[in-house]
């Protein structure tokens, strides 16, 4: 028996729009939507960095106790990841497949660079992604400074991260790596609310003003404690 006659007619429809390219939008949306959600509460924690060492290392090792809930979040973010990655690539091959000849010079200079480049910010930002994972996460970059403690005993996070940043090729994939996330969210943000249908003449203005808004945040945030650091106005001491 095949999967098809085996499986309800609303479950039928449910795939069939997934495999649509309206249904790859909206996947893409959605995913975009928790992977933006996850970005900005990132950039939240690591403003903490300003608080000093004892808020960082406090608020590091406070999510270290929550090992069972952080390796769940890990997981669903890793198939939202997944999922981003792999209905882009579905988008874009239908797209190629669907214009064989490339738009005129006219309609392609209507396109804001950040929405031209949107394959390219997001090959950056996975590459950072995992070069990320294998430095501050699993401590495979520099592994003597995962193994450093804070007076009281925790993981001295803080130390890790003035260390790192006080290197210029760190803080340079840092800082570029968050521009291109930024260039990603700029037109990201506000593509992924009008596939989710919420478009209104009210609030196209706001709508259009949000990626720019959350990008900008985003990379203000991330960059300001690297870049403290790099200049030093910030050091192990502070």
């Amino acid at each position: 028996m095949s999967n098809k006659g085996s499986c309800s007619p609303g479950c039928e429809s449910l795939y069939a729009f997934s495999r649509s390219s309206i249904g790859a939008k909206v996947c893409m949306a959605l995913s975009g939507a928790v992977l933006t959600g996850f970005v900005v509460g990132h950039c939240i924690g690591n403003l903490q960095a300003f608080l000093g060492p004892e808020a960082l290392n406090a608020y590091a090792a406070a999510l270290q106790k929550l090992i069972g809930p952080l390796w769940v979040v890990r997981v669903v973010l890793l198939a939202t990841i997944v999922i981003h990655i792999y209905n882009g690539l579905r988008l874009t091959l239908q797209n190629q497949a669907a214009r064989p000849v490339a738009y005129a010079s006219k309609a392609y200079n209507r396109a804001s660079l950040a929405s031209r480049t949107m394959h390219y910010t997001g090959i950056v930002v996975l590459l950072f992604l995992l070069y990320h994972l294998a430095d501050f996460t699993l401590g495979v970059v520099e592994p003597e400074y995962k193994a450093m403690v804070d007076p009281v005993g925790r993981p001295d996070v803080y130390r890790m991260v003035v260390h790192e940043f006080g290197e210029t090729g760190v803080a340079a994939v840092y800082v570029v790596s968050m521009l291109a996330l930024g260039a990603h969210l700029y037109h990201g943000v506000s593509s992924m609310l009008l596939s989710l249908g919420l478009r209104h003449g009210k609030y196209d203005g706001l709508i259009a003003c949000l990626g720019p808004m959350v990008a900008s945040l985003v990379v203000i945030g991330n960059c300001a404690f690297p870049l403290a650091v790099f200049f030093g106005f910030i050091g192990p001491s502070t």
